[in-house]
């Protein structure tokens, strides 16, 4: 697994880990038990400091994506979080308005966008 961080997105550096390491998962790079760098050795990679990368495997295992094992790192969970489906889109709720503004400023019909959402999920379903 590649994780590659670009800092003038403006989106700070963990939440571009997290979201990298849920995209690896939801494509399939990344499988029940695979093992995810070691803090110290992704920070090094990556020029970043190690509490970045803590916070980002921090936040993923507090939403079930991981499980560390004290001493032996992170791995994938292969447990689903299980959360209510109120919780599910209280979480996506900030992204789909981000996405729906994304496209008015663009001036990209409705359907189009719907569309391209389809695509995209699509998409990752054919690499599982």
């Amino acid at each position: 697994m590649i994780i590659r961080i670009q800092p003038s997105l403006g989106v700070p550096i963990y939440l571009q880990i997290e979201s990298q390491v849920k995209h690896a998962i939801a494509a399939g790079a990344l499988r029940q038990g695979d093992a995810l760098p070691p803090v110290r050795k992704l920070a090094a990679e990556l020029r970043i400091n190690p509490n970045t990368v803590a916070r980002a495997y921090q936040n993923l295992e507090r939403d079930g994506v991981l499980r560390s094992v004290p001493g032996g790192g992170c791995y994938v969970n292969g447990e689903s979080p299980g959360l209510l489906r109120s919780e599910k889109l209280r979480r996506l709720k900030p992204l789909a308005t981000q996405l729906a503004v994304e496209a008015k400023h663009l001036m990209l019909p409705r359907e189009d966008l719907v569309q391209l959402l389809e695509s995209s999920y699509d998409e990752l379903e054919e690499g599982q």
